[in-house]
């Protein structure tokens, strides 16, 4: 059950049942053959975990590239997408939040697989029926937050102009596609990957969003993707800030139970 009210949103867990949170598997990267094990991999996830899925929540750069045409997509992708479309036909929520990888999207997971698409961090409640507690969390992808990330923030400017996105739907898709796909894998321009190594609490620049976000209002948890590393830092007594990883080196994926918020690994 979901209910809406500005950019909050309030889910209810039912008895047994978990919410689940996966981000940054670059589907596609460094090409379609080299990820398809990579792919075939999430999918057996996603099988996995509809049984006792109350939602799921895919928090970024599912794809190292998506640009939605008019009446076009990129090719590839068959095996995620239709897994997509059976949870959500069966009923279980999807949530899908763009990442700086996947940010052009226009409207077909919302019209196709009836999957919300979020520009922008959102707060979720999440309430158990049974134990009766509530928890609060603020999710997004997490690129160009905080004090750091720069080089992302220039180009972000420029890739979601409107006048950039009109010249570039003018390019035939064979010839778009092929020189986002060389921007996105070899030159990194729109990547965090390079960044992926902790830098310390005290200059982890999503740490300090979070903690400056809690000056404003409490958050239990802060859940994020795009930096590539499985952290989990105590922002205050009970606060967490929780970075989910990747699905390239570590299958990472987060598990709320209605109490409690786990990293696992996926094996």
């Amino acid at each position: 059950m979901l209910q809406t009210m500005s950019n909050h949103h309030h889910i209810k867990i039912p008895k047994g049942k978990k919410v689940y949170f996966a981000s940054d598997n670059h589907l596609g990267a460094p090409t379609m053959e080299a990820s398809r094990p990579r792919e075939k991999k999430f999918v057996s996830w996603l099988d996995e975990i509809k049984h006792d899925a109350a939602a799921i929540f895919l928090v970024g750069d599912l794809f190292d590239f998506w640009f939605e045409y008019k009446t076009v997509i990129p090719k590839g992708f068959t095996r995620t997408l239709g897994k997509l479309a059976e949870i959500s036909d069966s009923g279980i929520p999807i949530y899908f939040f763009v990442g700086n990888h996947d940010l052009w999207m226009s409207g077909y997971f919302e019209e196709e697989l009836n999957i919300p698409v979020y520009h922008k961090p959102q707060e979720f409640t999440f309430e158990t029926v049974t134990e009766r507690s509530r928890s609060t969390f603020f999710i997004g992808h997490g690129d160009g937050l905080g004090p750091g990330d720069k080089g992302y923030k220039r180009m972000k400017k420029v890739f979601t102009n409107p006048f950039f996105q009109w010249l570039f739907r003018w390019l035939h898709p064979d010839i778009g596609v092929k020189i986002a796909q060389y921007m996105s894998v070899k030159n990194k321009m729109i990547s965090g990957d390079d960044d992926a190594k902790f830098l310390g609490e005290e200059n982890e620049w999503l740490v300090q969003y979070c903690k400056k976000k809690l000056q404003e209002k409490h958050r239990d948890f802060f859940v994020f993707g795009h930096r590539h590393l499985p952290l989990e830092i105590k922002l205050n007594e009970t606060s967490e800030y929780i970075n989910l990883g990747d699905w390239i080196k570590y299958y990472t994926y987060g598990v709320f139970d209605g109490l409690d918020f786990k990293l696992n690994v996926y094996k």
